[in-house]
């Protein structure tokens, strides 16, 4: 096969050029025996999308989502890899539990990881078996869902995960500054009448897991990072040379917690949407390379969850499908980010992070998307199970018009 005329956008190598790309065996290949020819006028082609945060709630909630439905959702949105977090039913804490679930994995159209538990039954007290797991595939411990508040504990966790040169992803909030959660402590939640989830309960934990990476040496990532001074924190970590990395979902370079009184319970995650300060705080983290991933947290609930009484909805919203439309329209076409800068945070950055090669180089497998910047289209439906997306109904400019794995188109599925 044959991508003509396409501009090749490359983060590994820093390549940005209108080039001509083969693809042969399921690999980039300097030529083709193939007389597949597709026209690449006016399309980018880049390495496919990794995000290393995501829930598929399989097993345990596929009311929600599934496997299947989470794959064609992240087709859609142009991912090659994804790592679901491990908050399933049964907690993903089990050898048996992660074969089992590894093996249906194994089975889907794209790259499916499975991440694993820190703690037994998220319980915070005792360790995973987290070198056995690692030998059989796992490429991120994480409790995501739940903060882990024992600080010896912590410290325990990261000593090991030194030793076996893994990463660990935390959810950074302290129940004990938090009201009812998924809406910021501030002015819209006093306006609605509680007490939301104070910057505080975010601004702690980094505080502290920072402090000790750095005594330990462990590579963690903060997730979801939503405070301007969490920002700043992580900034100095880096300076210091901790081995720290950090996410920003879309949502949280989009929208402010003002977008509660529009969307109502499709604006409620945790952390929050916060202030405009804090919105512009992870700009700026995104562009000086502060915060180097950009995750979903893609967290699909049912429609009658997401109808219930605010204080009473779960938190979570649905991203993979409008993640990269969202970074191209709010980051890149208002000159934040170069398309080298988005794709290393949306694919080369997470996918180093899991351990994984993600580039167009040639021999590397034939996992990229067609992406087309400057397609305007408007977000009326999902491949998702669950359509709980304040996005729905906006229009963007941006749009995965293909998504190849090993040289096979996959999607999108509309």
């Amino acid at each position: 096969m044959l991508i003509k005329n396409v501009r090749l956008i490359d983060p590994k190598t820093q390549t940005d050029k209108i080039s001509d790309v083969y693809i042969e065996n399921g690999k980039i290949a300097p030529t083709s025996t193939d007389n597949v020819v597709v026209d690449g006028t006016n399309l980018i082609m880049a390495p496919g999308l990794v995000d290393v945060h995501v829930h598929f709630r399989d097993p345990g909630q596929t009311a929600k989502e599934d496997l299947t439905t989470g794959t064609n959702a992240a087709i859609n949105g142009g991912y090659s890899d994804v790592v679901c977090m491990a908050n399933t039913i049964p907690v993903m804490d089990d050898i048996d539990l992660y074969i089992k679930t590894k093996k249906r994995m194994d089975e889907l159209q794209i790259h499916v990881h499975q991440a694993c538990a820190i703690s037994k039954g998220f319980h915070g007290k005792e360790l995973t078996p987290m070198e056995e797991l690692q030998k059989l595939g796992v490429r991120m411990f994480t409790d995501d869902g739940l903060p882990l508040r024992d600080e010896s504990f912590v410290l325990k966790a990261m000593i090991e995960a030194k030793r076996l040169n893994t990463v660990l992803s935390f959810h950074e909030e302290d129940p004990n500054y938090i009201g009812f959660a998924g809406i910021n402590d501030g002015v819209i939640s006093q306006q609605l009448g509680f007490k939301g989830a104070s910057r505080e309960a975010e601004i702690i934990m980094v505080k502290r897991d920072i402090a000790l990476a750095k005594e330990s040496g462990a590579c963690i990532n903060i997730q979801h990072i939503s405070s301007k001074e969490a920002v700043e924190l992580v900034r100095q970590a880096k300076a210091e040379g901790v081995n720290i990395h950090a996410e920003a979902c879309p949502h949280h370079f989009t929208l402010t917690e003002n977008d509660v009184l529009t969307y109502g319970s499709l604006a409620k995650m945790n952390p929050p949407l916060r202030l405009e300060t804090d919105r512009q705080a992870i700009i700026d983290g995104l562009k000086d390379g502060t915060i180097d991933l950009i995750a979903t947290d893609h967290a699909p609930h049912t429609n009658e969850e997401k109808s219930r009484e605010l204080t009473k909805t779960p938190s979570g919203i649905i991203g993979l499908e409008t993640a990269l439309a969202l970074a191209n329209q709010e980051l890149v076409l208002k000159n934040h980010l170069t398309y080298l800068q988005l794709f290393a945070k949306m694919a080369t950055n997470p996918a180093n992070l899991i351990g994984i090669d993600k580039s167009l180089e040639i021999g590397q497998p034939a996992d990229f998307i067609l992406f087309d910047p400057n397609y305007t289209w408007t977000v009326d439906h999902f491949a998702s199970k669950s359509e709980n997306s304040p996005f729905k109904g906006w229009r963007l400019t941006g749009k995965v018009i293909a998504n190849y794995i090993n040289g096979i188109k996959k999607g999108p599925t509309y």
